[in-house]
């Protein structure tokens, strides 16, 4: 079978709590993330999400993946298939990582596999990379300006 693994990470001047709590409140993911424009479903493993995805330069897609791992301020992740499994999934992952300087390094992932996979092209595959990097900017952004409001 086919895989494609995407991997992504930022470090950002917050802690892994408030990283963890922008990354959990999917209800304002439309006010900042221009990669998952909606999350909408309960944090619970096993939990159907219905998931708003907008890769860069093209139409929005909607997904209804399967919540995987819901482990609070260190782990999210979850399961989208077309069809069948085996014709195309998609494991999307969040992983948060404590720096020594109180910050976070945030770990972001897409594993694709599946028979339909080689007709994604790579076109396709580099736009996922550039949205997985703007979400983590989006993220940084968001995180470490609240982590500024919180000190000032």
């Amino acid at each position: 079978m086919t895989a494609r693994d995407i991997a992504t990470h930022i470090d950002i001047a917050a802690a892994p709590a408030l990283v963890w709590r922008v990354l959990g409140d999917w209800a304002a993911y439309p006010e900042w993330n221009p990669f998952i424009v909606g999350l909408h479903g309960r944090q619970q493993v096993g939990s159907r999400l219905v998931l708003s995805l907008h890769p860069p330069g093209r139409p929005r897609l909607t997904l209804r993946p399967r919540l995987e791992v819901w482990q609070a301020v260190d782990e999210l992740a979850w399961q989208a298939r077309a069809l069948l499994p085996g014709l195309l999934d998609c494991r999307h992952g969040f992983q948060l990582e404590a720096l020594e300087n109180g910050g976070t390094r945030l770990h972001q992932t897409a594993n694709l596999s599946g028979l339909l996979l080689p007709l994604l092209g790579p076109a396709l595959l580099a736009d996922i990379r550039q949205g997985l990097e703007m979400m983590n900017q989006a993220l940084k952004r968001r995180a470490e300006t609240l982590a500024s409001a919180a000190a000032a």
